[in-house]
């Protein structure tokens, strides 16, 4: 590396999970080998699972990592603390050249231990950023996996983008049922069908899923009709607001909704007008670990809306969203 070159911090990293079989490998195989001009280190959890081709491997000329000693969610986490830290100690001696990093989940794990690597250890914080979670969903077997699996409901449930692989390979009504169930799910994140892959890099990378910048844009259809067959045990809500919410009290409440629904927590993060606050008040978490920080400021005539987005296992709705009305400011 050029001794004048500048890297850039925090890098970006991009979490890609989904089921056994669902498309992942496909999918980052694509990413590796189109002329994008963009450097990516992989990361890739090899447990159970047929890897990357080594052939393939070497023709993208990128930085390959790969854990085959365990699931990367559990039994190796540690392992992905120090294959990070080894990454930068590489990207600071010009030994790698890389600008963002992709994860690879094995089918089986629990995205929530990968994402809370870059809450809780201060020198991963400094030098990546989580900026997404995008799971790969199997339209042919999600509602058999879906039923199955706790782990399939999982990764959907903190997606920041749906893929939906093999819908060419199933009914129409089928899929377009899977989509109502995987958005009554995590109505948040958006779903888009793709064959064999292909997919536009932008809805993938560099989406700023993972930290907030603006309102959260959630589509209010997406919470409404979305009854059917299938009952899961993951589900989601949203709170929003245009009165102003005290800081005191809003402080009291997360920490209260930590502290008795922790584990049950996938997900929750949002944008919150506090009284006496120019600026927009960002809050995220990941199960028992939140951060909390500021955003933009609020605009000049910028209607100030607080919004936040719960997704979790068999959460108690209507009494975290009673608690979150008494947060409010009196009129």
């Amino acid at each position: 590396m050029n001794s004048a070159q500048k890297l850039d911090y925090p890098v970006p990293v991009t979490i890609l999970t989904g089921f056994l079989g669902a498309g992942k490998t496909t999918l980052l195989n694509r990413i590796l080998t189109e002329h994008h001009g963009r450097r990516i280190a992989v990361i890739e959890n090899e447990f159970g699972e047929t890897g990357i081709d080594n052939e393939l491997l070497v023709q993208a000329d990128e930085q390959i990592v790969t854990m085959n000693n365990g699931c990367i969610c559990c039994t190796v986490r540690g392992d992905l603390v120090r294959i990070l830290g080894e990454l930068s100690e590489r990207r600071e001696s010009g030994e790698a050249v890389f600008e963002r990093v992709i994860i690879e989940t094995t089918g089986l794990a629990d995205p929530a231990p990968v994402a809370q690597t870059f809450f809780i250890d201060q020198d991963i914080a400094e030098n990546y950023k989580l900026d997404a979670i995008v799971t790969v969903v199997d339209a042919v077997h999600a509602h058999q996996q879906l039923e199955a699996h706790h782990e399939a409901q999982e990764q959907v449930g903190f997606a920041d983008r749906i893929l939906l692989s093999k819908t060419d390979l199933q009914e129409a009504e089928v899929v377009s049922d899977l989509e109502t169930r995987l958005r009554a799910i995590n109505p948040r994140a958006p779903i888009k069908r793709i064959h064999f892959g292909e997919t536009e890099l932008q809805d993938i990378l560099d989406i700023d899923g993972f930290n907030l910048d603006d309102i959260l844009k959630i589509e209010p259809d997406f919470l409404q009709d979305v009854s059917h067959e299938h009952e899961d045990d993951i589900g989601s809500f949203v709170f929003r607001t245009d009165r102003e919410l005290d800081a005191a009290r809003i402080m009291a409440f997360l920490q209260i909704m930590i502290r008795d629904y922790g584990n049950d927590l996938l997900r929750y993060k949002g944008i919150l007008n506090i009284a006496g606050c120019d600026k927009k008040v960002i809050y995220q978490g990941v199960h028992m670990l939140m951060t909390e920080n500021f955003g933009s400021p609020w605009q000049p005539g910028e209607t100030k809306v607080s919004s936040l987005v719960f997704i979790g296992r068999n959460l108690p709705k209507e009494d975290m969203l009673e608690a979150l009305k008494s947060c409010q400011v009196p009129v």
